[in-house]
């Protein structure tokens, strides 16, 4: 019983799970951001070179 009470007690595999969240998170969310940013430089990139072939 005493084994129980003190895995119940013990929050270090909780926390180690939420910064993981966390991470996650931050990733999906960097991921999001880089696509998004890559096609509009694409686009940039594109429009300056027909600029200067023309």
């Amino acid at each position: 019983m005493k084994f129980i009470n003190k895995m119940l007690r013990d929050e270090q595999g909780a926390t180690a799970i939420e910064y993981g969240l966390i991470a996650a998170l931050i990733a999906v969310a960097a991921i999001t951001a880089m696509q998004s940013l890559g096609s509009q430089l694409g686009a940039t990139f594109s429009e300056v070179s027909t600029e200067m072939a023309g």
